[in-house]
């Protein structure tokens, strides 16, 4: 048979369940555990006028810290509390004997009032705590999986585990774009965020990653065809573009080609570096520069004994030219850049079209190739271009 004290103990214990489960609507369906023991300790409070405890606060923290590891909003959690609270109010025995001992309701108010502001400070505290560790591990792991993904010496099959966490399938194809900036990239600086903004568009549901990598800020994105990667080239531009008006800052892309799986994205953010290294070396003046349109060169440096032997065979007679060779190289690079007009060399040197003409005719003479023959033309572009590739003639190879 069921003793009377508990029957009490059970008929007081319903009014606070009544209360838990409406507070726990107000906040949007969240659990009453997150509350624990909250509404008792609350009410033992009020009723024996005294504010929260130590342990009684500390506790409180641990809930906040729960929330935060559930993914708990912390409004919503704030929203349990506080509505239990004012839903609590009405329960207490010091408002339902008003009517006798209306002194008694002051005291009440002060007590209840300072209890719930302690308790959500502590319930704040517990919360920030545990987010700000979360994100510290969640920036942590994300920090790894990029740097495994770009080296491509992980284990494989863990990349592709870990990629749908951060929002990519790599079961079809990426690519990567680097962009080298005068100013360092840094994960916490706002220009990630504007460059995801700008390639995820109005809906966000494109597959990307943006994060810095030593300095440099990395672009990993779904590169199904031409069109895909031309579409994310171009936001990719445009968000640099507008940051490079309002920092004065000087900005390069270098876009690696489309490969499948990890080790696809590894190859893609290689050839990236790559063309932007190549791209300095050559003193190409492009925004953009694709691995694509620098696969001849990449062949040049891929036979290095041959490259260096032509660039020996044609271009040590210009060492011997009044001035050395490097205003000949220069005239030689710019010519070739603009298609092989002189006046176009002429005006991008800040020279006259004669000095640029004459530059022609010593290198003829000197070297025995004559730009104005396609076939002697070819090996001196190639040879030019191997020169700069090599850092010819302050290089020793």
């Amino acid at each position: 048979m069921m003793s009377v004290a508990h029957q009490s103990d059970q008929a007081g214990d319903e009014p606070q369940r009544r209360v838990a489960d409406l507070a726990a609507e107000d906040a949007g369906g969240l659990s009453t555990e997150l509350l624990g023991d909250f509404l008792d300790v609350l009410s033992s409070a009020v009723s024996d006028g005294r504010p929260l405890t130590r342990r009684q606060l500390r506790t409180l923290r641990t809930h906040g810290d729960t929330a935060a590891k559930q993914g708990v909003a912390l409004r919503a959690l704030l929203d349990l509390y506080l509505s239990s609270a004012w839903r609590l109010w009405r329960t207490l025995p010091a408002i339902m004997n008003a009517e006798r001992d209306p002194g008694a309701v002051v005291t009440a108010g002060e007590v209840m009032l300072h209890a719930v502001d302690d308790a959500v400070a502590e319930l704040a505290e517990g919360f920030q705590l545990a987010r700000r560790t979360l994100v510290r591990a969640e920036v942590s792991a994300r920090r790894e999986f990029v740097d495994d993904l770009l080296s491509g010496s992980a284990d494989v099959a863990g990349v592709l585990g870990r990629a749908t966490n951060f929002g990519l399938d790599l079961s079809g194809p990426h690519a990567v774009i680097v962009v080298d900036a005068t100013t360092p990239f840094t994960d916490g600086g706002s220009v990630i965020a504007d460059v995801e903004r700008a390639v995820e568009g109005s809906k966000g549901d494109s597959e990307v990653m943006v994060a810095s990598k030593e300095g440099r800020l990395v672009v990993v994105f779904a590169a199904p065809s031409h069109q895909a990667v031309t579409h994310v080239v171009d936001r990719v531009s445009i968000a640099t573009g507008q940051r490079r008006t309002t920092e004065g800052w000087t900005h390069r892309l270098g876009v690696g080609r489309p490969g499948q799986s990890g080790a696809g994205v590894a190859s893609s953010y290689r050839e990236a570096l790559d063309a932007l290294e190549l791209a300095a070396k050559l003193g190409l003046d492009t925004q953009v520069v694709d691995a694509r349109d620098l696969l001849v060169y990449r062949v040049l440096l891929d036979d290095r004994p041959a490259i260096t032997d032509l660039v020996d065979t044609v271009l040590t007679p210009l060492l011997h030219a009044r001035g050395g060779a490097e205003p000949l190289l220069d005239t030689l690079l710019a010519f070739f850049s603009s298609g092989g007009n002189s006046a176009s060399t002429a005006r991008a040197m800040h020279l006259s079209v004669r000095a640029v003409t004459y530059r022609l005719a010593r290198v003829a003479e000197l070297t025995g190739h004559d730009v104005a023959d396609p076939s002697e033309r070819f090996a001196l572009q190639a040879a030019v271009y191997g020169a700069r590739l090599l850092d010819w003639p302050h290089s020793a190879y």
